[in-house]
This record gives structure tokens, C-alpha cells and sequence, in this order.
């Protein structure tokens, strides 16, 4: 661990210079001890410091060279080979690169694990320095590397709002992105733009008595987008963001949901808007839903790609070529039910069968496979949709969710006629599935008959390639984890260091950790019989079943994702 030689404390040195009264640091320091919060800081929050003093102060005491950033521009090619998302949540600035030392001025020096982290991030000695966090933030919104390459994006993909008339049909709108657009629009389309580039699949918005906060959802887990915003940039987004989606700019006391298209270069993305009100005003999420990015993955996946133990697959493959009967998918939202079941369909799509999906919406677009969107404004529900998909003769059907008791038995006649019915029902387990479906009034008999498979999953985030690293587990955690310490202390467990492939988060991309419950004889009879979920569930994996849990430890055994990862969306047993 990197260590700096100390001789004074930070409140000795500011008395000494004459910037506090002995009595005011014993007091802050007071305060600090109580809420175990950093002296500085607390000094700072109080107004009797301002950062410059505390940078120079800390710079005195950590033997460290003071850089007051006045005027300072970072080199345009530190862009090149330091993300600026890590730059803005150090903060630090890469100052110099000299006889193979890279130079960067930092805020604070007290926390070494942190600084420790941060060279093996960048794979480089570095020599710190110390500066103002304003300044430091500053210079990086200044500088003419970040500008330049935000100007090279907007150049690449000048976003253009669609909106769609009556009939359906795409016009392009009179509200183009231009040069002279104001900077709340240059503001929602930057934040937009950062988004897809970072593979993010949500926006979150949100508001405090401080600030607005923007947050990506990336690979399942959010992260902050930048630094908290001022309050006064809060309305004029949302307004901005309402005026996109045709929501009403005046209502701000009940939820609104809307939906929006931006044409990026040649490709367009669909986005789906939702407002809550709350305490300190209305706060956004933005889905996004970038089509041809997900089509193109898409049409490259199959099942092998999507991590599933081989056992599971070997059973899921085989389910899937049934020539009737009903493919359940069960998980909560966000857990990969759709990806699973378009890999399932591109797998079997030898183009002899008729293939017809129904969604809400339709995310994937595969080819030779007719898709039709709900549109419940319209009538266009899943009931009454898959009733018509009846009659235009399918070999194959996909429904994209069971929400309620007439989809539930449309679907269930469909896969006893003669159907191969691929479809998704939110639960947190396969046997839990059986459950709602007779909450819902089905008959165990019916529901029996037409399935031949429940396929449970979640998503776990995996450790990056390019930082992966060998990790020691402890005990604590492999008993907090339900894991005997003495069986697994010597398995190869991994993580990943944080580099910038992975945006210095240790993680690049998921896989899928599945729960299979093949319907054997025995277990349909269990089920018949309406024998609890717990005695069909200890049947089920005599007869071999692999749970979610089982699944996501053998994962962490193999290096693939991290024990604390399986923790966060499995239960421990």
C-alpha cells in the first residue's frame, strides 16, 4: 500500500498559519469524530475554509506539491488512454507524463486504498499532487480534450427527434438539434448520447434539496453519470424531456409516461419516458431501446453464449424442439426472459415454420419473423392480439408476457392444440410459477398438459476480461454466504481490478444463471395432486435439479462473476 510521511495534523497546520482558531477546529473536529466524517470536509461544509486553503494545508501536510489548476487545460491525448468518467469520480487530473511517471492532481490524499486502486486502474507509476477539488473539476470541464470529444460525437451522431402521426408514420419534426440549440438541449442530448455509448440501458433522473443527480444502469447496476447538477437546471430538463415525449409540461403532481425516437446518424433508438412526482419534484427514468444494437447481438446469439450451466442447456435445447406445447421463462424484470427466448426462436428459425411474436414492446427485430406490438390505447392487447395470431395459421408463437387469467388460458389452448408457445411470467422461482398460474384460476390439469418446461433465470454481473485477477475469499463473507469456509477456501475465486475496458468497475457484460425444472412424470403428478411447492421443489432436485443459488456458486468457482455479485440477486440457502 502506498504510504506518505505525516508530522503535522491538518487542524495543527491551519492554526499554525493563522486560517483557524484552535477553538473552531476542536469544535469541527468534534463534529467529525460524531458523524465519523473527514475533518476537512466538515470544515469546508461549515464555510470557515474554503478548498483552496484546505488544498494547501493538506499539500503541507502530505509533503506534496500544491497545483492550483488556474488556467490549467489537460492534454488532449490523456483522453485518449484515461477514461473522463474515472477522471470525474476520483476526481483527478492527469497533469504530466514524464520518464514513464504520470503526474495527477487530486483532492484527497487520505484516502490510500483509494490511491492504491487507482494505479493498478491505470497500469502506471503515478506521482500525486495536490488541488482544489473545484479546480480540479473545472479544468476538466474546460479542458479542450473532453470538449473535443464531445463535438466529435455530436458531429458522428447529430440526434434528430422523430415523432409519429396518427397513421403511425414516422415525419421528422420541425426541432432539430442545431449548433445554436440552448444548453438545457444540448445538455439532455449529451447526457443521451453518453448513454448509448457506455451500453447503458436506463437514464435515471433524480432530485434532492442539494442537486440533481443523473445515473446510467449499466450491466443491471447504476452508476453516476457526472457530478450532481445545480437545482436550476432541474425543470428546463424535464421540461425538455416532456416536450420530447408529447407529455404536458404544466402537470407535475401525477406520473406521465411517454415515448420518444432520436435518429443518431443512420440508425434510430426508441426511448420509453416515465415521470413520478416526488418531495423535492419530478424525477425520469428514460429506458432505452437501441434496436438495431441489441438485433445486431441478437442475431449473432445462441443459447451456448448466454452462460447456462450445459446440463441446463442440453434440456432447454431439447424442450425447444418439441413440435407443441408451452416454453415458460420466469424472472423478475430486467433478469433476460426475452434475450433467452429470441436466442431459443434464432436457434429453431429454420424458415419452414410460421413464427409470430406479440410484445410490449418489440425490443429485438429478427428477421423472417412477424412481430406485432401491443398497443393497449388501440385494443391491442395480449389476449385479444393472440387470438388473431390464431387464425393467421402459426407454427410457432411467442407471447411476450402472461399478465393476467384469458392470456393465461389463450395461450394454454394454443400449446394444447398443436402450438409451440414461447412465453414469460414474473416470479422468483420455477416452482413459484405453479402457483400463480392456479391463482389465476387455471386448471392444474390444462397447465399441466401443454408445459413441457419452466426455466427460472437471473443475470450476474461477469468479471471483466482484460483486469481479471486471482481474490482470497473470507471467512466472514463464506458464511455470510451460507458457504462451508473450509470447503472453498482454496477454490480459484477471481475479480476484476477495474480498468478502462470495464470503465473501472471490474465488470464487462452478464450471463444467465438458470434453474431448470423438467416436467417428469412424477413431478406432473405432484402438481396434479396440489402438493406444496416446497415437496415438489425437494423432488425435483433429487431428480437433478440445479437452483439459481447452486447455478451462481458453481459460476463463482469457475472465475466467471464474484461471490458478493451472486449475493445481490440470488437468496442464500
Amino acid at each position: 500500500m502506498r504510504t506518505f510521511l505525516t508530522k503535522k495534523r491538518l487542524g495543527d497546520i491551519l492554526v499554525e498559519h493563522g486560517v483557524l482558531t484552535p477553538e473552531i477546529v476542536i469544535a469541527a473536529a468534534s463534529t467529525a469524530m460524531q458523524e465519523r466524517r473527514w475533518m476537512g470536509a466538515v470544515l469546508v461544509e461549515q464555510g470557515v475554509l474554503d478548498e483552496e486553503q484546505l488544498a494547501k494545508a493538506l499539500a503541507e501536510q502530505w509533503r506534496l506539491p500544491y497545483y492550483s489548476l488556474s488556467g490549467f487545460h489537460v492534454d488532449p491525448g490523456f483522453f485518449k488512454t484515461i477514461p473522463v468518467e474515472l477522471m470525474y469520480r476520483y476526481p483527478f487530473v492527469p497533469y504530466e507524463d514524464r520518464d514513464g511517471v504520470l503526474t495527477i492532481v487530486l483532492a484527497d490524499p487520505t484516502n490510500l486504498p483509494l490511491l492504491d486502486e487507482l494505479e493498478l486502474v491505470l497500469h502506471r507509476e503515478l506521482r500525486f499532487g495536490i488541488g482544489s477539488r473545484s479546480a480540479i473539476l473545472e479544468s476538466l470541464k474546460k479542458s479542450e480534450g473532453s470538449s473535443q470529444v464531445l463535438k466529435r460525437i455530436e458531429a458522428d451522431f447529430r440526434p434528430v427527434l422523430i415523432k409519429e402521426d396518427d397513421r403511425g408514420e414516422e415525419v421528422l419534426s420541425v426541432e432539430k438539434i442545431s449548433k445554436d440549440a440552448s444548453p438545457v438541449v444540448q445538455l439532455v442530448d449529451t447526457m443521451i448520447l453518453n448513454a448509448l455509448q457506455k451500453r447503458a440501458s436506463d437514464i435515471h433522473i433524480e432530485v434532492n434539496e442539494r442537486g440533481v443527480s443523473v445515473k446510467y444502469r449499466i450491466d443491471g447496476v447504476l452508476y453516476p453519470a457526472m457530478e450532481p447538477l445545480d437545482l436550476k437546471f432541474h425543470a428546463p430538463m424535464i421540461s425538455r424531456i416532456k416536450v420530447m415525449s408529447e407529455l404536458d409540461i404544466a402537470e407535475k403532481r401525477v406520473p406521465q409516461d411517454g415515448r420518444f425516437k432520436l435518429r443518431l446518424d443512420k440508425k434510430k433508438v426508441d426511448f420509453r419516458v416515465s415521470i413520478l412526482p416526488g418531495i423535492f419534484g419530478e424525477t425520469v427514468v428514460i429506458r432505452i431501446l437501441d434496436k438495431e444494437y441489441i438485433t445486431a447481438g441478437v442475431n449473432q446469439l445462441r443459447l451456448d453464449r448466454l452462460g447456462f450451466n450445459p446440463e441446463d442447456l442440453r434440456r432447454f435445447r431439447r424442450s425447444i424442439i418439441e413440435p407443441y406445447g408451452m416454453v415458460l421463462v420466469t424472472g423478475p424484470t430486467g433478469s433476460g426472459k426475452t434475450t433467452t427466448l429470441y436466442a431459443a426462436i434464432e436457434e429453431i428459425n429454420t424458415q419452414e415454420d410460421k413464427i409470430i411474436t406479440i410484445e410490449d414492446p418489440v425490443e429485438y427485430q429478427l428477421h423472417q419473423v412477424v412481430q406485432i406490438p401491443v398497443n393497449e390505447k388501440k385494443g391491442l392487447t395480449f389476449a385479444k392480439g393472440l387470438r388473431s395470431i390464431l387464425r393467421h395459421d402459426p407454427d410457432k408463437i411467442m407471447v411476450g408476457e402472461i399478465r393476467d387469467a384469458e392470456t393465461a388460458q389463450i395461450a394454454i389452448q394454443s400449446a394444447l392444440t398443436g402450438h409451440l408457445v414461447f412465453t414469460t411470467v414474473h416470479a422468483n422461482n420455477a416452482f413459484d410459477v405453479i402457483g400463480r398460474f392456479v391463482n389465476m384460476g387455471i386448471e392444474p390439469y390444462n397447465f399441466v398438459s401443454s408445459l413441457n418446461c419452466i426455466l427460472a433465470q437471473r443475470l450476474v454481473r461477469a468479471i471483466c476480461e482484460a483486469c481479471r485477477e486471482p481474490a482470497e475469499i473470507t471467512r466472514e463473507l463464506c458464511e455470510a454466504s451460507g458457504l462451508n469456509y473450509d470447503e472453498y477456501r482454496n477454490a480459484p475465486f477471481s475479480q476484476g481490478h477495474g480498468c478502462p475496458e470495464c470503465h473501472g468497475t471490474g465488470f464487462r457484460g452478464r450471463r444467465a444463471i438458470t434453474e431448470f425444472l423438467d416436467l417428469s412424470d412424477s413431478i406432473r403428478e405432484m402438481i396434479l395432486d396440489r402438493r406444496p411447492p416446497s415437496e415438489i421443489r425437494k423432488a425435483a432436485i433429487k431428480e437433478g435439479l440445479t437452483t439459481l443459488r447452486q447455478a451462481g456458486v458453481e459460476k463463482v468457482v469457475r472465475g466467471e462473476t464474484t461471490l458478493r455479485e451472486i449475493n445481490r440477486v440470488t437468496f442464500i440457502e
